[in-house]
């Protein structure tokens, strides 16, 4: 598969998972994918913590509520630090999104399925703050995002997308 076909193979999926171990070597290339991405002024404000251990990962997805990535035999999760890269400019959350979509990539070219779980564990309510107290995660990281990995038990559905011309252009804003 080259870049472009995996690009158009990602999407979100949120259904269940094969009990199917994701090997460590397989984690490993994915984590190493989303190191790769760019960060803003080389600040490297990203960090990832994988979990295979089957015990951990059920005290993690305990604290999720409700529940995503239920099934899921592994699991990454996106650290950050905010961290002034240019004056008082903070690339944190870019740095961190090109981060996941990265391993997002990596996930789908692997033969498994992911969702970017965001604002879900962000919240008010602190479900990131209850898994880095489980992941013993220093006080000046956040825990921004959880991605499930595993096979998908179902194809992924792609979502119903805007046609090309009506969100990109050449030369211009178009109305």
């Amino acid at each position: 598969m080259n870049v472009l076909e995996t690009i158009s193979k990602r999407h979100s999926y949120r259904g269940s998972f094969k009990s199917d171990p994701v090997p460590r070597e397989d984690l490993i290339k994915i984590m190493q994918a989303g190191l790769a991405a760019p960060s803003g002024c080389n600040k490297q404000t990203t960090s990832l913590i994988a979990i295979d251990d089957s015990d951990v990962l059920q005290r993690i997805k305990a604290v999720i509520d409700p529940p995503v990535g239920e099934t899921a035999p592994a699991a990454i999760c996106v650290l950050t630090q905010r961290i002034n890269a240019y004056r008082d400019r903070c690339f944190a959350v870019q740095d961190y999104s090109a981060a996941i979509q990265n391993m997002l990539l990596a996930i789908v070219e692997l033969g498994y399925q992911s969702c970017w779980y965001e604002g879900h564990i962000t919240d008010t309510d602190g479900i990131n703050k209850k898994m880095a107290s489980i992941l013993n995660v220093p006080d000046e990281y956040d825990i921004v995002c959880f991605l499930p990995v595993g096979i998908a038990e179902d194809e992924p559905k792609p979502p119903k997308k805007k046609v090309f011309e009506e969100r990109a252009w050449f030369n211009g804003f178009k109305k």
